[in-house]
C-alpha cells in the first residue's frame, strides 16, 4: 500500500496528539501466532521507543481524532485550541495498522481518542477499530485501547473481548481540581469504566475456571494516568490515590505525567517552563516501592513529609528518617527487612537469602550480586564492613555523602516506565 498523502497528513497530526498519553506499556499477555492469524502479543509484545524525557512510547500509538466536545484545560487538544485537526475512518485506521504491522514498523496498537458527539459515539467507533482488526483481518498482535470516561457498560464489556488492555484516564487525582481544570468532567464518569472492567476481568477469570475456552477479557488488566504539577495535590495525595487502586483487582499500573505547559494562556494553570520531570520520576519509584518492595503509601510519605524528597531516592529518604531499623545483619534479617536497604534491589535480595544457605555472605559477594555498596555500606553489617553505618554517622552527613551536589540534582530515569527502581 503507498499511503496517498491525505492519510499520511492525518496521521501525522494524530500521531502528534497522541504523544502526551504515557500509559502504554509491554503487553502483558502470551496469545500466540496461529495459523491463518498475523500478529503475536508473546515474547517482546509491543515495541517500545523511549524519548529523550524518559517517556515510553508503543507504536503505533495514534489516536481516532484529535477533536473533542471537552474544554479541558491542561489538554492540548481542547476544544478552544486552534489547532490542525484530523480524524480517521475506521478502515483507515484498521489499513494503517495491518500495513505498519507488515511492513515490521509495529508489533502492536495503542488506540485513543478525543471525544466526538457523545462518550458512547466515540467508544463505538474505537470498538469498531479493535473488532475489525480482531475478526476480519485476522490481527492477533497486542491492541490498548482506551476507554472513554462516561462509556457504557456495554460498550466496555465488548471491547474487553477484543482488546489485551483497556485504561480510562484518571488525569487529575481529586474531584475538585478536575472540575476546575475540566468542568465537564468529573471523577464518577472516570471510575464507572474503571469498575466495568474490574467486573469484567473477575468474571472472565471465574468463566475460565469453569470453561478452559471461556473467551479473556483484557487480559492484560487495565492501567490509568495521573497529570502531575497541573495542580496542588501532594505527593502524599498521589501516592494514597495510587495505593488504592492497586488493591482492586485487575489494575496493573498507574502512570505519572509530569504536567507539561501545553497552555500557558490559561491562568487556572501554573507558570511552568517544561514538565517537573524529576518529580514525575519519583513518583515512578515510590510507586515501585509500593508494587515490589513491600512499602505503604504511609511510609513513604506521611503529614511530616507530604513530598517526595527531589534529592535523594524515596527508599533512601525513608531509611535516613528511620535509622532505628538500621544496620541491617545481611546475614540474619528476613527477606522483607534485607528489601528495605538502600541499594539492595528485588533481585539481589534474593540471591541474598539464597546464598545464605550455603555460607556467610561477605561484601564482596554483595558487590558481584549487584548490590549498590555505595549507598548499603552504610545500612548494612556483614561482620566485615569498616565502614560506620547510619547509627554511628548523623543521617545527614549519610544524605551529604550520597545526595547529588548542589547544582547536580540528577534527572529522570530514562528508563523509568520499564525499570524504575532497581534499589
Amino acid at each position: 500500500m503507498e499511503m496517498n498523502e491525505h492519510v499520511q497528513d492525518k496521521l501525522k497530526i494524530l500521531a502528534e496528539s497522541a504523544k502526551y498519553d504515557v500509559s502504554c506499556t509491554s503487553s502483558g499477555t502470551t496469545r500466540k501466532n496461529k495459523p491463518g492469524t498475523m500478529g503475536s502479543a508473546e515474547g517482546w509484545g509491543v515495541c517500545h521507543s523511549f524519548t529523550e524525557d524518559g517517556r515510553c512510547i508503543s507504536l503505533l500509538k495514534i489516536m481516532l481524532t484529535n477533536n473533542c466536545i471537552y474544554d479541558c484545560a491542561y489538554c492540548i487538544n481542547r476544544r478552544t485550541n486552534d489547532i490542525r485537526r484530523a480524524t480517521l475512518s475506521v478502515e483507515e485506521l484498521v489499513e494503517l495498522t495491518i500495513e505498519f504491522y507488515r511492513r515490521n514498523y509495529i508489533e502492536g496498537l495503542f488506540l485513543s481518542s478525543g471525544v466526538i458527539n457523545s462518550p458512547d459515539y466515540t467508544m463505538e467507533r474505537m470498538l469498531r477499530v479493535v473488532k475489525e482488526l480482531r475478526t476480519t483481518m485476522r490481527y492477533n498482535g497486542y491492541i490498548h485501547m482506551k476507554s472513554i470516561p462516561g462509556a457504557s457498560r456495554e460498550l466496555v464489556e465488548q471491547a474487553g473481548l477484543y482488546a489485551d488492555r483497556l485504561s480510562v484516564n484518571i488525569e487529575i487525582p481529586t474531584e475538585q481540581n478536575l472540575r476546575m481544570l475540566a468542568p465537564e468532567k468529573n471523577h464518577q464518569s472516570i471510575f464507572k469504566p474503571m469498575y466495568y472492567i474490574q467486573q469484567g476481568i473477575l468474571g472472565s477469570s471465574d468463566e475460565r475456571q469453569r470453561f478452559r475456552h471461556a473467551p479473556r477479557f483484557a487480559p492484560a488488566g487495565q492501567s490509568t494516568q495521573m497529570i502531575v504539577g497541573a495542580t496542588n495535590e501532594s505527593d502524599s495525595d498521589i501516592l494514597r490515590l495510587s495505593s488504592a487502586l492497586y488493591l482492586r483487582p485487575g489494575m496493573k499500573r498507574v502512570y505519572y505525567s509530569g504536567y507539561i505547559p501545553v497552555n500557558a494562556y490559561d491562568t487556572r494553570l501554573p507558570a511552568l517552563k517544561q514538565a517537573p520531570l524529576v518529580r514525575e520520576n519519583r513518583l515512578y519509584q515510590a510507586d515501585w516501592l509500593m508494587r515490589f518492595y513491600g512499602f505503604k503509601a504511609g511510609e513513604i510519605v506521611d503529614e511530616a513529609f507530604p513530598n517526595l524528597d527531589l534529592d535523594i531516592d524515596p527508599k533512601l529518604a525513608w531509611a535516613l528518617r528511620h535509622p532505628e531499623a538500621f544496620p541491617v545483619d545481611i546475614n540474619r534479617a528476613d527477606h522483607s527487612l534485607i528489601l528495605r536497604v538502600p541499594g539492595i534491589g528485588v533481585k539481589s535480595a534474593a540471591l541474598i537469602i539464597a546464598s545464605r544457605r550455603h555460607g556467610r555472605v561477605t561484601s564482596s559477594a554483595l558487590a558481584r550480586m549487584g548490590v549498590v555498596m555505595k549507598k548499603a555500606r552504610y545500612f548494612i553489617t556483614c561482620g566485615e564492613l569498616a565502614t560506620l553505618t547510619v547509627n554511628e554517622l548523623h543521617p545527614d552527613q549519610v544524605r551529604l555523602a550520597l545526595a547529588p551536589k548542589k547544582g547536580r540534582r540528577d534527572g529522570p530515569d530514562t528508563r523509568q516506565l520499564s525499570i524504575p527502581f532497581t534499589d
